[in-house]
């Protein structure tokens, strides 16, 4: 039997050694040569300090930002260490609850856009983290931005065009507007205009 257990052993101890210690360091050194940014979590920086992440969304109640998709993570809104959807179907009461909370809330904000609201602004997203909400979404937000801010609404759409990201590699997904990206731009178009 020691015969046996020996080999296996040591098997064990190589193969740990090069799936838990050489292939990571290796992808790691990799990545961080190639694409540093993103290996470190696309972190944004603003006069050196850190202002968010371009992955990971964040809640904004202000009507003079744009807002997020609603995030099912807890204990709180857009907890990175909680990623979840509220996996609610359509019929559950909660669902319904929050959907029609959301549409009052932004009745209430903006109670003179008569467009209809972009489900992305009532919904969440599988991830609960999502950055992104459709071009429709922002666009619904440029009029109540852009009257919060004392701003034009061309140059409210402009910023939303400027944010905008293309379908990846050019043909999957939709394009999309980064929130975060989006409202930090504004603030500092904000502090510009002062």
């Amino acid at each position: 039997m020691l015969r046996h257990l020996r080999p296996a052993l040591m098997l064990l101890l190589v193969l740990t050694v090069i799936t838990g210690g050489f292939y990571p360091l290796l992808v790691t050194g990799i990545s961080q040569l190639l694409f540093p940014s993103k290996a470190n979590g696309s972190i944004i920086e603003e006069n050196g300090q850190r202002r968010g992440s371009k992955l990971i969304g964040q809640q904004f109640t202000s009507p003079k930002y744009f807002w997020s998709r609603l995030s099912a993570t807890s204990p709180f809104a857009f907890n990175a260490a909680a990623s979840t959807g509220s996996n609610y179907g359509p019929l559950n009461p909660a669902f319904t609850k929050a959907t029609k909370d959301r549409v009052d809330l932004l009745h209430s904000v903006d109670s003179t856009n008569t467009q209809p609201i972009p489900v992305d602004l009532v919904t969440a997203s599988g991830s609960g983290l999502d950055p992104h909400i459709s071009i429709a979404a922002a666009l619904y937000q440029v009029q109540r931005v852009a009257r919060e801010r004392n701003m034009t609404e061309g140059r409210a759409r402009a910023l939303v065009d400027q944010y905008t990201e293309s379908r990846g590699l050019g043909i999957l997904g939709e394009p999309a507007v980064n929130v975060v990206e989006l409202n930090l731009a504004l603030d500092e178009t904000s502090k510009e205009h002062k």
